[in-house]
């Protein structure tokens, strides 16, 4: 092995996090690689290909804001972009951009371990490679590692299996077909409508009932478009310093216990008519006060029950067991409607438990259920299971797995102690998931690069978040989350959706302003919290 690294920086990822970052190491004269397992740019939205794939974010927000002419000259066919297009972009920035030739497609990162003799981050690729550099970034998307659970018997199962997290390039085509589906969190709710659609009988097998809100989605309008096109510098500094998630919403000033029973109605209706999760904006503290929450929870069992022709079917798709937003909340387009179709079936897994795969399907509840295809809308190992699926190994034969073995400890997400030059885009510890994805991305980029900057400025080589920092901010983390409803539900924000893992809220409640700001003052102070020191190797040199 070589003290000579064969890179300043490693970026591991090639979804927005891991295009912006290339863009920026570039830009500070950086020699920098993007590893990917993928075999396109684009991160979750390569993968997530499956029927109705589209963003619950406006076109208009869920886009890069670092490139003016980049902002004036795409344009997005519709007001929430469906994944095609989605990917489509990811594709026109990496050749925009000329990104293509710092990437590495069909490359995945089994292992990265820190050596601490010649102060670099050796990381080892499926190929059996070892490639070095003094940082390494992880663009790893926090909704990338896919759950498949263990159902018996079901390598035994005679049909086909999918999975929403990674369909198949080609596409699928359910005419004909018997199909189940698995699982109605987000992608479940956007994939049931369009499969219904298509199969000749689906069958829902619903783990737990969602709430969920319309899309209204519409092709773009040419008047709206121009309107944030015309003020997108004054738009996206709104989002900076003036909203929870870093997406611009009708703002409101009230409580929803400070309005009358009927204002409060007509606010209800008049976003539920507007469409997208604007809803959960109706009133400022939907979030942190129950009976608060309990008006637009109930606001929408009514519009389920209004959109359910059967009453016993209406009360099995409505969701009772926690406040309506703490788990994320979905946006959908006639998902509740296609429960009235006559080849729609839905199974209630509290009732009727999966118990076993068969050849010719599945059996539930004592029934069996002949299938010719499989959908495992299944969710993620949200934040963390891209990261620890690899072996990473810090300081001391310190595995990140025994670090974060009670749960991920961060400092401000990106950082974790022990773990020197290792930053994690979005981490745990972060807005992250609770915020505009593109947004939070952009935010932690520019905080690394100017990070990287000042090192280069003042002659440091390595950082590493403190101990005691990292500690203070994960006790902040839990005392904010704690302050808010989001503990009350069992959601993927708190890993409860997979077996075994430690029960902790992930990431940052406090929203996206408080977040910059901390993010800012610490830089401001000279990187407090972290420890930086000139070792004996030699400085990454910043153009």
């Amino acid at each position: 092995m070589t003290s000579e690294p064969g890179f300043d920086l490693l970026i591991v990822g090639a979804g927005f996090g891991g295009l912006y970052m290339l863009h920026r190491a570039r830009r500070l004269g950086l020699r920098a690689l993007v590893i990917d397992k993928a075999g396109d740019v684009g991160g979750v939205w390569y993968y997530n290909r499956y029927p109705g794939a589209r963003c619950d974010v406006e076109s208009m927000q869920y886009s890069y804001s670092f490139d003016e002419a980049l902002q004036q000259d795409w344009k997005w066919s519709e007001r929430f972009a469906a994944q095609p297009e989605i990917l489509a972009y990811a594709r026109h920035v990496a050749e925009r951009f000329d990104l293509r030739r710092d990437i590495r497609l069909n490359t995945a990162v089994v292992a990265a371990a820190y050596d601490e003799d010649a102060g670099l981050w050796r990381v080892r690729t499926g190929q059996d490679e070892t490639l070095s550099a003094h940082f390494c970034v992880m663009a790893t998307g926090c909704l990338s590692a896919t759950r498949r659970p263990e159902f018996t018997g079901l390598e035994t199962f005679r049909g086909r299996t999918l999975h929403t997290g990674d369909w198949p390039h080609e596409g699928v085509d359910f005419s004909g077909q018997r199909v189940g589906v698995i699982g109605t969190g987000s992608s479940g709710i956007q994939a049931i409508p369009m499969i219904a659609g298509q199969a000749a009988h689906l069958t829902v097998f619903q783990r737990t009932p969602n709430f969920s809100v319309p899309a209204r989605n519409a092709p773009m309008d040419e008047d709206y478009e121009r309107s944030w096109k015309d003020r997108y510098a004054e738009l996206r500094e709104r989002a900076r310093i003036d909203t929870t998630s870093g997406t611009v919403y009708d703002k409101s000033t009230h409580k929803a216990l400070e309005v009358d029973a009927e204002e409060r109605q007509r606010e209800y209706e008049r976003r539920w008519r507007k469409g997208g999760v604007n809803f959960m904006h109706s009133f400022t503290d939907l979030m942190v006060d129950e009976q608060a929450n309990r008006t637009a929870a109930e606001f929408v069992r009514t519009q389920i029950r209004l959109a359910v022709s059967d009453p016993v079917l209406a009360e099995r798709l409505t969701p009772r067991d926690h406040p309506i937003g703490t788990k994320r909340i979905c946006v959908d387009t006639d998902y509740h409607a296609t429960f009235n179709r006559s080849n729609v079936r839905l199974v209630d897994l509290r009732e009727s438990p999966i118990e076993t795969f068969t050849p010719e399907g599945l059996r539930a509840g004592g029934q069996h259920h002949e299938l010719d295809a499989v959908v495992l809308a299944t969710g993620y190992d949200a934040m963390t299971g891209a990261l620890l699926r690899m072996d990473i190994t810090g300081r001391a034969g310190l595995k990140l797995s025994e670090a974060w073995r009670d749960g991920p400890r961060s400092y401000l997400g990106l950082m974790v102690a022990g773990f020197p030059n290792l930053f994690t885009l979005t981490g745990p510890g972060s807005p992250s998931v609770l915020s505009n994805m593109i947004f939070a991305i952009e935010q932690h980029v520019d905080w690394i690069a100017d990070c990287l900057a000042w090192m280069g400025t003042h002659g440091r080589s390595t950082i590493e978040a403190e101990p005691e920092a990292q500690e203070e901010w994960v006790a902040h983390v839990n005392e904010i989350a704690e302050q808010t409803l989001f503990p009350r539900a069992a959601s993927w924000y708190l890993g409860a959706n997979v077996p075994g893992k430690a029960r902790v809220f992930m990431p940052y409640a406090g929203g996206v302003v408080p977040y910059r700001r901390k993010c800012e003052a610490v830089a401001a102070a000279g990187y407090e919290g972290f420890r930086l020191s000139t070792a004996q190797h030699r400085k990454v040199e910043i153009a």
